[in-house]
C-alpha cells in the first residue's frame, strides 16, 4: 500500500472512529476492506481508495469504518469485573438508591451483545434483591451491523462456550437449529441497544449509575483517551462506577476518576480534590 493511501485511511479512521493505526498495521487494511472492495465491485484496496478519493458517499465510509471495528468479545468476559459488580458495587448501589429504586447501566461499545447480555444475566440472578427495582442497560456501539446482531440475541456454539457457565446456558438460552443459541426473552428485553460515536457528544443518554467502558481505550491514542474518559465522566453519576479493561487505566490520561476499592473499577473524583492538569 502507497504510504499516501495508508495515510488517508488512517485519517479517516481516526476522525470517524478514533481508531489509531500505525503503519505496522497496513496488514490490517488489506485484510478488512479487500470484501469491502469486493462488494462495491473493485478488485483491489487500490481501486477502494480511489473511489473514496473520488466520491466518498455516506454508505460507503460507513461499511470502511465498520469494516475495521474490532469486534472481539465474549461473555462474562475477564470473570472479575463481574464479580466485582455483584459483590461489591451492586450491594452498595442498591442501599444508596433504595427510595428511588432504579439503576442505569451503560455498555460502550456493546459489539455483538455479550457484555450486556452477561449483565442483564447477572441482574437475573439477584431478582430477589432486586424485586421492585427498575433496571436499564443500554449497550452502544459505532458499528450498526454488529448492533443488529446483538438485538436479535443469537450465538454459535462457540460463542456460548466462551466465558457462559453451563447452568447459564441452559438456563438464560434456547437452543437453535444449526448449533445456534437464543438468548431467551426475558434477558433480551432487558437491553436497549442504539447506535453511538463515543468520540461525539452522548448527553441525551442521560445519567448512569454504572458505565461498562472495556477493553475500548487501548485503540486510542492519548488525546482520544482523555477526551472519551472526560466524555464517559459526565454521564456518570458522581457516586457512580466505571469499570474499563485490564490493560486500561485513567493514570496519566485524566484526573477526573480516581480508583475505588473495587479492582478494576474507578469513580468520578470528588469535587473538593485539586485536580492536576494531564497533558
Amino acid at each position: 500500500m502507497e504510504s499516501q493511501d495508508f495515510i488517508f485511511l488512517a485519517g479517516l479512521l481516526k476522525t470517524q472512529s478514533g481508531l489509531a493505526l500505525t503503519m505496522d498495521k497496513t496488514y490490517l487494511l488489506n485484510s478488512r476492506l479487500q470484501p469491502v472492495a469486493e462488494q462495491y465491485g473493485l478488485k483491489t484496496i487500490s481501486e477502494l481508495i480511489a473511489r473514496m478519493r473520488a466520491t466518498l458517499t455516506p454508505q460507503l465510509r460507513q461499511d470502511v469504518v465498520e469494516a475495521m471495528t474490532t469486534n472481539e468479545t465474549s461473555f462474562f468476559r475477564d470473570v472479575k469485573p463481574f464479580e466485582h459488580l455483584k459483590d461489591h458495587v451492586l450491594p452498595e448501589l442498591l442501599e444508596r438508591r433504595k427510595q428511588r429504586r432504579q439503576l442505569r447501566i451503560l455498555c460502550a461499545a456493546a459489539s455483538s451483545g455479550q457484555e450486556p447480555y452477561s449483565i442483564a444475566m447477572l441482574m437475573a440472578e439477584q431478582s430477589a434483591r432486586l424485586a421492585g427495582w427498575n433496571v436499564e442497560i443500554l449497550g452502544i456501539d459505532l458499528d450498526t451491523r454488529i448492533l443488529k446482531r446483538a438485538e436479535e440475541g443469537v450465538y454459535s456454539q462457540f460463542e456460548v462456550q466462551r466465558g457462559l457457565p453451563v447452568q447459564m446456558m441452559v438456563k438464560y438460552f434456547d437452543e437453535r437449529p444449526n448449533q445456534t443459541w437464543a438468548i431467551k426473552p426475558q434477558i433480551r428485553k432487558m437491553v436497549r441497544y442504539r447506535q453511538c460515536n463515543l468520540l461525539h457528544p452522548f448527553a441525551d443518554l442521560g445519567q448512569f449509575d454504572i458505565i461498562f467502558c472495556r477493553n475500548v481505550l487501548i485503540y486510542f491514542d492519548h488525546p482520544t483517551k482523555r477526551d472519551v474518559l472526560d466524555r464517559l465522566d459526565g454521564q456518570l453519576a458522581r457516586d457512580g462506577f466505571l469499570f474499563l479493561g485490564g490493560a486500561e487505566t485513567v493514570i496519566d490520561v485524566t484526573q477526573r476518576f480516581v480508583s475505588s476499592l473495587h479492582r478494576g473499577a474507578y469513580t468520578p473524583r470528588p469535587a473538593t480534590e485539586t485536580v492536576r492538569a494531564v497533558a
